[in-house]
């Protein structure tokens, strides 16, 4: 009935005086607290001197009065049967941060990405604002501006300007942002409902969730170009930066989309070009088969990008953000 061997039993009855030894047998462990002190491991906790305090404090404090009950674990272990893990200070609990919602582009104008970041001027202490909105889709600067301040109005202005040279219809295009004031001011999100566009925002303090505006202030900054020493002026610095946006978008080949221009990809030439890449490395391949061991280079255009993927999805489906 057991299905155990007599032997086993015999065994055990001479190491352990007929204990059961099977492994999913249920035993009371011998060191288990008494009703007793699970009462006065309650009455401590719940005590006005203790009521404040995690168990990590209120165990030394009970040897320090030469008193031991149980161990900080054990604290926990009862805590947790009663329900009593919750916030115990006068301090405010924790915010729960919730990721945002998972972004999908299949195409331009689809889902934008936008930030500001600050420019170094010549002036220790003194800032310019750059102004940026990014497609995910196609990584194009589809439209920028600097200014001497940051306000939702400047956005505002901006993001109209951009919609009307995009001709974006009413309720297609998603923008995600992160939470600064300029990005929720009234202005903004006004001028966002009377467009039809969506907002879309990052966990604060999180720059992860806006990781392609992240990436593009970074190549910026990182060229070799760059003013180390900061811009003289404002006519200085816009003049700079739409040399930068025209290297970038126009010439600029792009890792996360296979290296091509985020025009080429905005625009769609980037499925010929690729398909033509493509067709020279099959050439080279039939002329000198033994240079390939395998398949030749994947060519293939970039067709989905997501921001802010679930943790279900294959990372194999997210595009590269690298620039």
């Amino acid at each position: 009935m057991l299905e155990i061997d007599i032997r086993t039993v015999e065994r055990w009855e001479k190491q352990s005086k007929c204990k059961d030894q099977r492994c999913e047998s249920s035993r009371t462990p011998e060191n288990k607290l008494t009703e007793q002190e699970v009462n006065a491991v309650l009455n401590i906790i719940n005590h006005p001197d203790y009521q404040g305090l995690s168990p990590e404090k209120i165990v030394p404090l009970l040897a320090d009065q030469g008193i031991y009950i149980a161990s900080e674990s054990s604290f926990y272990r009862i805590m947790r049967a009663q329900q009593l893990l919750a916030h115990r200070s006068k301090s405010k609990s924790a915010t729960q941060r919730h990721k945002p919602d998972e972004l999908v582009a299949t195409a331009p104008n689809q889902v934008w990405s936008w930030d500001i970041t600050y420019l170094k001027t010549h002036i220790k202490g003194v800032f310019l604002y750059l102004y940026a909105y990014m497609d995910v889709y196609s990584r194009k600067l589809v439209g920028w501006q600097i200014h001497e301040h940051e306000s939702s109005e400047c956005a505002a202005d901006l993001l109209k300007a951009i919609c009307a040279h995009e001709g974006i219809d009413q309720n297609k295009l998603v923008i995600h942002s992160d939470n600064g004031s300029p990005m929720k001011g009234a202005t903004l999100l006004a001028t966002m409902y009377d467009l039809g566009i969506v907002a879309s925002y990052s966990r604060a303090r999180v720059s992860n969730d806006n990781p392609y505006s992240e990436a593009l202030f970074k190549t910026l900054k990182y060229v070799p170009e760059y003013p180390d020493k900061g811009f003289v002026d404002l006519q200085t610095a816009r003049q700079w930066t739409f040399e930068f946006v025209h290297w970038y978008n126009e010439i600029h080949l792009h890792k996360g989309i296979n290296f091509v221009t985020p025009s080429q990809k905005h625009a769609g030439a980037d499925v010929e070009l690729l398909k033509q890449r493509d067709q020279v490395y099959q050439a080279a391949k039939q002329r000198n088969p033994n240079r390939w061991t395998g398949s030749t280079r994947d060519w293939s255009p970039v067709e989905v990008v997501v921001l802010n993927p679930d943790n279900k999805r294959s990372n194999t489906t997210a595009a590269c953000i690298a620039v």
